[in-house]
């Protein structure tokens, strides 16, 4: 219920014995925001009921309890009925710490609050109640519990004991905890407000004439398993082509590592979309590796990307390489004639823009070899 870090800030509030009432208050909403004070009053609760806090602590709980909702009327205060319930278990005890406590919820319980009270520290408070002789009246306690009797009655009695509904794993799996945590959320926790959850094992049904039989045809020896082998097997070729293929991008393979590439493509006719191969990067495969563009080109003619690596493929610079892969393309499968105009084009536009004449005639008399 309050972690091992809240647990020691709210002790620390509450240690201060010689600080005012109100400035004890004030300290606990600056230390806790106000999403979680319904939670650490809640917590401070059960371990005033477990007895859990000094005698002095126990005052400045309580004034934290009551401060909290002070604006609010006694039928709408969510600790109205703790305060009471305390009240009356109290009101006719004897020993100094009780006296003092019950001192303490008749000045704050009653119709006319005192003015003074918040001034006070603990000690203070102490030192004014044993200097009385008599003790203060009891507050209409009546009143008190049917302003909020109403609202009650509208949670289930399972509810208002502090019980849930919904019943926890009795083994819940366990989880590294410091003992700090543990210790804490032992003392502070709900479940002792729970019932023990108890799995007694059902019993078992007497079997009668009409019943269906349960049949073993074979003894457990004679079962065998039937394993696949292949199934979460690692594609090992297909790894090993992709490793080249990404090596093809960034440079001239060797030429057994080529027929490996070459051989795998030609055995396995989908692995061309999986080997990492993009529009993108199909200029450097050109370039690099002619001959395994070729092939992949060939393999990605039933692809739905095909137009993309068309496109990639006649914008990109003239060279040596590129008109090798589309010299070969055009004698083996029939290309789109707007791509082959287009290239062609692209290529006399390439001839002509050349400054260099040696460079010039050199990428002339290679397309006229080519085409």
């Amino acid at each position: 219920m309050l972690t091992q870090k809240e647990t020691l800030a709210l002790l620390e509030i509450l240690a201060h014995e010689d600080k005012s009432f109100e400035t004890t208050a004030a300290a606990f909403q600056r230390a806790f925001v106000r999403a979680d004070h319904f939670r650490i009053a809640s917590a401070m609760c059960i371990m005033l009921d477990d007895g859990l806090m000094a005698h002095r602590h126990c005052l400045s709980a309580l004034y934290i309890i009551h401060d909290l909702y002070k604006n609010e009327p006694p039928g709408v205060h969510p600790f109205m009925p703790f305060l009471v319930g305390t009240l009356d278990s109290i009101q006719h005890a004897e020993d100094e710490a009780r006296l003092l406590q019950r001192y303490l919820l008749c000045q704050l319980l009653a119709q006319t609050p005192s003015k003074d009270l918040p001034k006070l520290s603990p000690a203070e408070l102490a030192d004014s109640w044993s200097s009385e002789s008599d003790l203060l009246p009891l507050p209409n306690l009546a009143a008190l519990r049917e302003s909020y009797a109403q609202r009650d009655a509208q949670v289930s009695e399972l509810h208002r004991a502090g019980i849930s509904p919904l019943v926890p794993d009795g083994q819940p799996p366990e989880q590294p905890r410091s003992e700090g945590e543990t210790a804490v959320e032992g003392a502070l926790g709900l479940m002792r407000l729970e019932p023990p959850l108890l799995r007694p094992p059902p019993p078992l049904l007497d079997s009668r004439e009409d019943e269906v039989l349960w049949l073993n045809p074979h003894s457990e020896v004679t079962f065998h398993l039937l394993w696949d082998h292949s199934m979460c097997a690692e594609n090992v070729k297909g790894t090993e082509v992709r490793e080249l293929m990404g090596k093809a991008f960034r440079g001239p393979l060797v030429t057994q590592q080529q027929q490996l590439v070459l051989a795998e493509l030609e055995g396995d006719a989908k692995l061309v979309y999986h080997c990492g191969l993009t529009p993108k990067r199909l200029p450097d495969l050109v370039e690099n590796n002619p001959v395994i563009a070729i092939e992949v080109m060939l393999k990605l003619m039933s692809s739905s990307q095909l137009t993309d690596y068309f496109s990639v493929l006649v914008n990109m610079d003239i060279s040596l390489h590129s008109m090798e892969v589309v010299n070969r393309l055009t004698t083996a499968v029939d290309l789109p004639t707007e791509f082959v105009h287009l290239y062609i084009s692209n290529c006399i536009s390439a001839c002509e823009n050349i400054k260099d004449k040696f460079m010039q005639n050199r990428l002339v008399r290679l397309f006229f070899v080519f085409f």
